[in-house]
């Protein structure tokens, strides 16, 4: 397959994942031209988010900036399709095989979780089952007060949580310290689970890695943890934890794309 298409699978995943690629490279394009004259800290803050990503693409990708430069518009737009392409592949792949790997690690020892939580389908899980339900909620908050659920409880049977409230399981030990809600964020064993099955293998969940083929870490030459892949993992942990059957960035029940740019 195209080599843009194996680009856009790793800066999905460590870089950026919920965009609209065509888009980034109409508008970074036309931006360069544009800060010529207008420095970037004179762009808005969105302006500014959206063309650091762009320079990072470009950066990246060595002879990209020369080809959309030199390229037509259609190219541009194939490009970018490419790249969205590679992006949304990996996303589908790796929510499809997190689904299944999810349910068995937040499986209680030696038990099987009661009641069963079906793996080909999801309309049991999200606040549907008490499991999944308890780390979904957001942190700071009981699950188990009646007034948090008839407060986030919408009359057609569904929880209301926004993006911007981070749930439980984010927390080591599933612990939120209220006094300092940083303590403990983003070091749950979950998440270290979910980074080695897609960034190594899914064999170095529980031990060293069998796998006959390179992981996604070693395939692209990753060495480091970057901040946005350890986002893609937590929103792809909440999504696999969720009711909700098809990852959407325009979802409003999942909210995954309000979560994912949260700070």
């Amino acid at each position: 397959s195209d080599p843009l298409i194996s680009h856009g699978r790793h800066f999905g995943r460590t870089v950026f994942a919920l965009c609209n690629f065509p888009s980034l490279l109409t508008n970074g394009i036309l931006r360069l031209e544009q800060m010529e004259d207008t420095p970037l800290e004179d762009l808005s803050t969105d302006e500014r988010r959206e063309h650091r990503i762009f320079e990072h693409l470009l950066d990246s990708y060595p002879g990209l900036l020369e080809r959309l430069q030199n390229g037509s518009e259609e190219e541009l737009i194939h490009v970018g399709e490419l790249i969205g392409k590679g992006a949304a592949g990996a996303r589908g792949d790796d929510t499809k095989t997190l689904k299944s790997a999810v349910l068995d690690w937040i499986s209680p020892k030696g038990a099987a979780i009661q009641p069963p939580l079906h793996r080909n389908s999801k309309i049991d899980h999200g606040f549907n089952h008490e499991l999944t339900g308890s780390l979904l909620c957001p942190a700071g908050l009981d699950w188990k007060d009646p007034e948090y659920v008839s407060v986030y409880w919408h009359t057609h049977g569904e929880m209301s949580v926004c993006g911007d409230q981070w749930p439980i399981f984010l927390y080591a030990n599933y612990t939120y310290d209220a006094d300092d809600p940083w303590c403990g964020l983003l070091r749950n064993c979950l998440l270290v689970s979910a980074y080695k099955h897609i960034f190594t293998s899914p064999s170095s969940v529980d031990k060293e890695p069998k796998a006959t083929r390179p992981g996604n870490a070693r395939l692209h030459g990753m060495n480091a943890v970057t901040i946005a892949s350890i986002a893609y993992i937590a929103t792809q942990v909440r999504f696999a934890l969720s009711s909700s059957s098809v990852f959407s960035r325009t979802d409003t029940t999942t909210d995954s794309e309000t979560f994912y740019q949260s700070p």
